[in-house]
C-alpha cells in the first residue's frame, strides 16, 4: 500500500502514526523514513532514518557540495544507500511491516534505493509506502499500476482518520500472517 498526496498534505505523519501503532501491537516495523532538516525557520534538507536501527543522515541539503541536484538541494547519495537502501533490506529479513517514505526524486537518484523497493515489493511481505504525486520512473509506473498495490491519496479530510483504518487493516494482515 502507498499514500500520494500534494506535498505537505501529511503522508508521512500518516505513515509515522501507522508504524508506531504496529509496533505498540506487537509487531516488528523496519524501513525508512524520510523528514525536514530546518534551520532559521525555514527548510534546508531532508533527513533520512532506519526505523530498525535509528540511524539517520542526510537525504538531501541545500549546502551539500556534490550529488544529484533536486530542485535547490543536492542528494547526499552515501547515505541514501547506506541508510535508506539499507534500513529496506534489513526490513525485508527482519520486520513484519516495511516502511518506505519516500519514492520521490531524490531516493530514485539511487539505484541502490530502486533495487531495494522492488525487493521490498515482491518479498511477499507487508508494506506501507509513500510515493510523491509527481515523481516520474518506471518504478512508480508499477507502484501506480499494479493490481497488487492499493494506492490512497492523503487529503485534509482524510490524513486525521487514515491512520487508524490502516493500522487495522495492516494489523489483520499481519495477525494472519502469523496463524
Amino acid at each position: 500500500m502507498f499514500l500520494t498526496g500534494v506535498p505537505g498534505v501529511g503522508k508521512s505523519t500518516v505513515v509515522k502514526k501507522v508504524a508506531e501503532k504496529i509496533q505498540r501491537g506487537g509487531f516488528k516495523v523496519g524501513g525508512m523514513t524520510s523528514g525536514d532538516l530546518r534551520s532559521g525557520g525555514g527548510r534546508v534538507g531532508f533527513e533520512i532514518r532506519n526505523l530498525l536501527t535509528g540511524e539517520a543522515g542526510v537525504l538531501a541539503h541545500v549546502n551539500q557540495p556534490s550529488g544529484p541536484r533536486v530542485g535547490k538541494y543536492r542528494v547526499k547519495s552515501e547515505d541514501l544507500d547506506k541508510i535508506g537502501a539499507e534500513a529496506i533490506a534489513t526490513a525485508i529479513k527482519g520486520a513484519e511491516l516495511i516502511i518506505v517514505d519516500e519514492v520521490g526524486p531524490m531516493e530514485l537518484t539511487s539505484p541502490r534505493f530502486k533495487d531495494a523497493v522492488q525487493a521490498a515489493l515482491t518479498s511477499g511481505k507487508s508494506l506501507l509506502g509513500t510515493v510523491h504525486r509527481n515523481a516520474q520512473d518506471p518504478l512508480v509506473r508499477i507502484v501506480r499500476s499494479s493490481s497488487s498495490i492499493e494506492v490512497i491519496e492523503v487529503t485534509l479530510l482524510n490524513r486525521d482518520s487514515l491512520p487508524d483504518v490502516l493500522v487495522e487493516r495492516f494489523m489483520t494482515r499481519l495477525r494472519h500472517s502469523v496463524e
